[in-house]
């Protein structure tokens, strides 16, 4: 685990997105431990212990930002009963919808335990001290978290030039303008929702960039 600025990285586990945990301890707002992405709730050992490792305590997790509504990144939110769920609110519709498929539960032969949203995320909105970018393309509410040095990306981009698949709810028109807007951004550190975290961030979201508009 590694830590950057003020937030704690958390490798994924099996098919577990990454998630990051934000300290927010030093922010003027309710929302003090922030975790951003669970998972898919299948190993809560593994996240509780690593989340211990850092100092923290899993009933201390006040809120829970999701990067789009997958199986994947929305599985563990059950794991934290005392934190609140943020999401953009466009992926809030297909989150609280038992019969969306668009939260592609089909693929891990799973269903989400807990679909309730408390907060629906659009541009511009604060967390803690990122704000909040819809970029969709992976998803419809995709989203990323942004604080002029850190990028906290979903499944949006991936270091070495990847990006997320359009084929299961996505749109490529969608991902095309989210890239445009990330390539303006001046990114030091890269924190994708699967794979590693990397600096050299602009190098990395040209590469995604370049790797979609051939």
């Amino acid at each position: 685990m590694e830590k950057i600025n003020n937030v704690y990285c958390i490798e994924g586990l099996m098919a577990d997105s990454n998630s990051y945990l934000i300290d927010n301890s030093d922010g003027d707002d309710e929302f003090e431990n922030i975790l951003v992405d669970t998972g898919t709730g299948e190993n809560q050992t593994y996240l509780y212990s690593k989340i211990k490792e850092l100092g923290f305590n899993p009933e201390d997790i006040s809120l829970i930002v999701n990067t789009h509504c997958h199986y994947d990144h929305v599985g563990g939110n059950y794991l934290f009963p005392n934190a609140k769920v943020a999401i953009h609110e466009e992926d809030a519709k297909s989150l609280i919808d038992t019969s969306s498929e668009l939260t592609v539960t089909a693929l891990f032969g799973r269903d989400i335990q807990r679909r309730d949203v408390d907060i629906r995320l659009k541009e511009n909105d604060k967390i803690a001290n990122f704000v909040v970018l819809h970029t969709p393309g992976h998803s419809n509410g995709g989203l990323c978290l942004y604080d002029g040095e850190i990028l906290i990306c979903g499944d949006t981009i991936f270091a070495n030039g990847g990006v997320g698949r359009m084929d299961i709810g996505g749109n490529l028109n969608d991902m095309k303008n989210s890239l445009k807007k990330l390539k303006k951004l001046d990114v030091a550190y890269l924190l994708p929702g699967h794979g590693p975290w990397v600096n050299n961030a602009n190098e990395h979201i040209k590469m995604s960039f370049n790797n979609i508009f051939i």
